[in-house]
């Protein structure tokens, strides 16, 4: 537990105006990792770092409502940490690349955050078919020991955190914002069912900070910094997940594309990925071949077998064979299986439920099987 003169010495370091990761890290440097030696040192001192007349003022006088505000979010709950990368418990996977934040905000299960974690992340406005992959890969991923870890936005990262919260396993979202807001607004529940299933929110960000465009590409590094690898389902060529990709390879992780149709703009950046290099991925052991060396709890085994059996009993099914993985109309459906509409209807509500087909305005498309 980080003590109260501790915790204020970080928040007053990253209160200095143009003073990034990389400065901080060159101060801690010079310090020997002391935060208390760098903060006793002489103006003069500090000058030779570096640090500017306005920077050393900041860092005498920083403003004490920011301090006294984090400060308020860090007692409100027990849930609620903040892990300096001087810590035994920062992850050690973040703090090998490049541009390591400083700090870390943290609501929820910290002890998660050195297991081993899958990036999954995709489109904001993905299709439904790329929803219900996200979900189905995400949540056999988790079964299979993997720590989900996205970015809670709209679409894909969305669907990657509740396929998590849907095998009822822990997953880690990290945020543009700071740790106590909730961006989007529509993923307040989500939120609240990722730290009720024991993952974790946690960002580099002062707690009150909102969001703006250039903290996205931030969190982007650190989501790719705390993965061993990178799953994208669906994104464009110009997106923030081949950003996020870029920074992936950069920090030497593994990426991982899920193909899609070729007429859809949302499938044109996996295609790129795979075309460059990135796995083609068609289910969780394509992943998991990669990190033979990994030791997970043996739940991979368990869904596999699972879906091979649902699978299997399926394989003769005429109505589920009926329904194409793009839309198919219901009376499409109905003249392929020689079914009656009433029974098609039924059995496809049934098929739904169960995760097989999902609706759309167009009919239904098929998900696996």
């Amino acid at each position: 537990m980080i003590s109260d003169i501790e915790f204020t010495l970080w928040i007053t370091l990253q209160q200095i105006p143009e003073c990034g990761p990389s400065r901080i890290h060159k101060l801690l440097k010079a310090a020997n990792g002391d935060i208390a030696q760098l903060f006793n040192a002489s103006d003069s001192w500090l000058k030779l770092q570096g640090l500017s007349d306005p920077q050393l003022q900041s860092l005498r006088h920083p403003t004490q409502s920011i301090v006294d505000k984090c400060l308020v979010w860090l007692h409100a709950s027990d849930n609620h940490h903040f892990i300096p990368v001087t810590s035994q418990q920062y992850p050690q996977q973040l703090k090998q690349i490049s541009q390591a934040p400083a700090g870390l905000f943290v609501c929820g299960n910290s002890d998660i955050l050195s297991l081993a974690q899958l990036a999954v992340i995709g489109s904001r406005a993905p299709t439904q078919a790329g929803k219900e992959v996200a979900r189905s890969l995400a949540a056999d991923l988790s079964e299979s020991g993997w720590i989900i870890t996205s970015g809670l936005a709209t679409g894909i990262d969305g669907c990657a955190h509740q396929g998590a919260v849907m095998a009822h396993q822990p997953t880690i979202a990290v945020l543009g914002t700071g740790v106590d807001i909730v961006y989007p607004r529509r993923h307040i529940k989500l939120v609240e069912q990722i730290i009720e299933t024991g993952g974790t929110l946690l960002s580099e960000f002062l707690p009150g900070t909102q969001a703006k465009a250039h903290h996205f590409p931030r969190r982007n590094r650190i989501i790719a910094g705390l993965s061993k690898g990178v799953l994208v389902v669906e994104a464009t060529v110009k997106s923030g997940s081949l950003i996020t990709c870029k920074y992936a390879l950069e920090q030497d992780r593994e990426v991982f594309a899920v193909p899609g149709n070729i007429r859809n703009p949302q499938s044109k950046g996996c295609h790129f990925l795979i075309k460059r290099g990135a796995k083609l991925v068609e289910e969780v052991e394509d992943i998991n071949e990669e990190f033979q060396n990994l030791s997970f709890n043996g739940a991979e085994t368990a869904s596999k077998n699972r879906k091979k059996s649902t699978e299997q009993s399926l394989a003769t099914d005429k109505l589920l064979d009926s329904v194409d993985y793009e839309a198919t109309a219901i009376d499409v459906v109905a003249e392929r299986s020689g079914l009656p509409i009433q029974v098609v209807t039924a059995t496809l509500l049934e098929y739904e439920l169960r995760g097989l087909v999902s609706a759309t305005s167009g009919g239904y498309i098929r998900l696996r099987g």
